[in-house]
């Protein structure tokens, strides 16, 4: 914003510039016309034009150069009417500031000046007369048409100020109907999951205790499910509370990946993980979105793959973080493969962040998922 403020300054800076270079040449032109300018009427042109470039930053200091400078131009060269015209312009930017006063005193200096020199240099006092209430026409019509430009300049603002609040007030209503779409989300995730899930980690709960107050081995698919059902309502509160507070929850990033991987091999996944190039903390968005990859990756396999080989292979690069798991399950090559919730999802959370997700049948058999999170567009978006 501030460069385009800049931008538009230099731009109206230059064209008053040369507005003010057109209206001595034009002034200068005359004269030279009318007879040939001496040195001083030449410096007093000059100075009452080009102050005119400076009429929107002093105009009351224009108003004042310009109406000396021209009004000692009159008196020493007795020029026409025409020699009026750099006051002209100074009077209009005066009123469209808001100085009419000093644009009526202007006005009014000059005008006596010029009525003098009439007087002294003609006898006829009718036509003196006539010649001068033209002039006062002329400046009347220039503090009018500044008026006039300064309110349609306070319109024009008005109305860029209203359809701005408008704007305003449109983002405002959108986030609202955000919040409540997700206050009715975190309702109906409590109502629903929670209840489901508790009864499930409940139920594991009981058969694991009942199992070992009988003293019989507890079946390890039983305490992952005893497990995954704690973890899943843990991740499900914190989903309820980002959704009621707009909070980003802590610890569902890659500094779980162990956690995650336990529960696969609990779950019978024979899983391996390995870890590439300089590990450092990411950003808060590439971190959860690559535990949410490898997570929704694993549920996958335990779900298609019938709980085969797997390899869990995170690279950190210096501008992209690399997310691949593959397993060796019964897909092969030229398999259709149909996107589901998690599949869409973990798309979504890529592309998100600007990254590439590639996900589709191995070469060799099995599925591969491959993401690529950058580093850098994270950090900015952040």
């Amino acid at each position: 914003m501030n460069g385009e403020t800049g931008e538009s300054g230099r731009r109206a800076l230059l064209l008053d510039a040369a507005l003010a270079v057109a209206i001595g040449a034009a002034v200068i032109g005359a004269a030279s016309v009318a007879s040939a300018p001496g040195a001083l009427d030449l410096l007093l042109v000059a100075t009452g034009a080009l102050a005119l470039a400076g009429h929107r930053r002093a105009p009351r200091t224009v108003l004042v150069v310009t109406t000396l400078a021209m009004s000692g131009y009159v008196l020493h060269a007795h020029p026409g009417s025409w020699a009026a015209f750099p006051v002209l312009a100074a009077v209009h930017a005066a009123a469209r500031s808001g100085h009419r006063l000093w644009g009526v005193a202007a006005g009014a200096l000059f005008l006596t000046g010029y009525f003098t020199v009439l007087m002294a240099a003609t006898t006829a006092a009718e036509n003196t007369v006539e010649r001068t209430l033209l002039l006062l026409g002329w400046f009347l019509c220039a503090g009018v048409t500044g008026l006039i430009d300064k309110n349609w300049q306070a319109y024009l603002r008005q109305t860029e100020q209203r359809a701005l609040d408008a704007e305003r007030g449109r983002d405002e209503i959108a986030l609202r109907r955000a919040g409540e779409e997700r206050l009715r989300i975190a309702r109906e995730l409590h109502d629903s999951l929670t209840h489901s899930i508790s009864i499930v980690k409940l139920q594991a709960g009981v058969a694991v205790h009942l199992a070992r107050k009988r003293g019989a081995e507890v079946e390890p698919a039983l305490l992952a499910i005893q497990e995954a059902s704690g973890e899943a309502m843990r991740e499900l509160r914190a989903t309820l509370e980002v959704l009621r507070t707009d909070v980003v929850e802590p610890g569902t990033g890659l500094d779980r990946i162990g956690e995650l991987a336990e529960r696969a091999r609990s779950a019978g996944i024979a899983l391996a993980v390995t870890v590439s190039g300089d590990e450092r903390p990411l950003p808060l968005a590439v971190d959860r979105a690559a535990y949410r990859i490898v997570q929704e990756a694993l549920t996958n396999v335990a779900r298609h793959a019938g709980r085969a080989r797997t390899t869990v292979e995170l690279g950190y690069g210096e501008r992209v973080l690399t997310v691949r798991v593959e397993d060796h399950g019964p897909c092969v090559p030229g398999d259709e493969v149909t996107a589901g919730t998690g599949l869409t999802g973990m798309r979504e959370r890529v592309t998100a962040l600007g990254g590439t997700l590639d996900a589709a049948p191995r070469r060799s058999g099995g599925f591969s998922v491959r993401a690529e999170l950058p580093l850098r567009t994270a950090e900015s978006t952040a």
